[in-house]
């Protein structure tokens, strides 16, 4: 669920009081206001962010999980197949509690590889670098703090093997597809020929599925929206109600989106500094997309982006895949 910040930045973005109120007040003033989501994750949003993926409706965090779990093995000696030796970088690594399983596994080969962490976060960069060779004897850890272009071309300067680039996750997914293929271009014009780039896709599946993960009894991804009007009213001095607006996800099967949205339930003016933001009845703000694709569609977007399909490595329900591709 968490964004690619203007296609370059890790999921979890942070900026000055002045910068959010720019966006804030261009999202609120716009013909069909919306709010970057990449303002989600304030302390309280990480919060239920984490509660969200413990939720029984979201499957994503269980599907990928079952993949690196069951597949390391196979993924590894894919990419020993490919390339006999190469270091590791991965994209937005946060605590890296899923990577751990794919780097243990290449350990236990017998690799000797660097693990390059790019993360937006400084603190959580120094505590990889601390706890990662301790849990993994043996790895060498090397933290890239900073936005992911650029510190994966940053990378390139420190190595000269081949690398296996990790964009785990579905954080491709919090963009529309056309912004993901821009994407996943930058990151191919930062590799050299024969470089892997491993991305996690959610796989379109039964709607109903797919709507509740988005839409959770018990109401976390309620709160999660809910949540960011209450940083606005904090941060920036806002007078948002609450309990004017209501949680609306919606999904098309067909072209794979599934967008959230805060409908506004009564007419109402919220004043933020000088601006005054009018909303009719039932007025949308537009949230976040989460872009749900097709094993075709993954295939074709590698070939957009300028990489060869090597493999898909699917869950045993075939809801999630993390797939394998390299730079032509």
């Amino acid at each position: 669920m968490k964004t690619l910040a203007l296609l370059q930045q890790p999921p979890v973005i942070r900026k000055t009081p002045g910068q959010f109120y720019t966006d804030v007040l261009k999202g609120l003033s716009a013909d069909n206001k919306y709010l970057d989501s990449k303002y989600f994750y304030d302390a309280a949003g990480d919060k239920l962010f984490q509660d969200i993926m413990r939720c029984p409706e979201y499957y994503l965090t269980g599907c990928e999980l079952e993949i690196l779990e069951q597949q390391s093995r196979d993924i590894a000696l894919t990419l020993c197949a490919l390339c006999s030796t190469f270091d590791v970088v991965e994209l937005g690594a946060g605590d890296a509690s899923k990577t751990s399983i794919l780097l243990k596994q290449i350990l236990d080969m017998g690799l000797d590889y660097t693990y390059f962490p790019i993360d937006i976060s400084g603190s959580m960069i120094g505590y990889l670098e601390k706890t990662l060779p301790r849990q993994l004897p043996g790895l060498k850890v090397h933290g890239l703090n900073g936005e992911y272009i650029e510190m994966l071309k940053a990378s390139a300067s420190l190595t000269a093997k081949k690398r296996a680039v990790l964009f785990m996750g579905a954080s491709i997914g919090n963009v529309p597809p056309q912004e993901a293929a821009v994407f996943l271009k930058k990151i191919r014009e930062q590799l050299r020929p024969g470089d892997i780039l491993i991305t996690g896709f959610d796989l379109k599946k039964d709607p109903a599925t797919i709507l509740a993960a988005y839409n959770d009894a018990a109401g976390i991804t309620r709160e999660f929206n809910l949540n960011l009007l209450r940083r606005i009213n904090r941060e920036l001095g806002a007078n948002f109600d609450t309990t004017k607006f209501e949680h609306y996800p919606i999904y098309d099967p067909g072209t794979g989106s599934c967008k959230s949205y805060l409908i506004s339930t009564q007419e109402q003016e919220v004043h933020l500094e000088d601006a005054c933001i009018h909303f009719a009845k039932d007025e949308a703000i537009y949230m976040e997309i989460s872009q749900k694709y097709s094993l075709a569609d993954i295939d074709r977007l590698a070939r957009e982006a300028g990489f060869r399909s090597v493999r898909q490595f699917t869950d045993r329900r075939d809801w999630f895949v993390d797939a394998m591709w390299q730079s032509c």
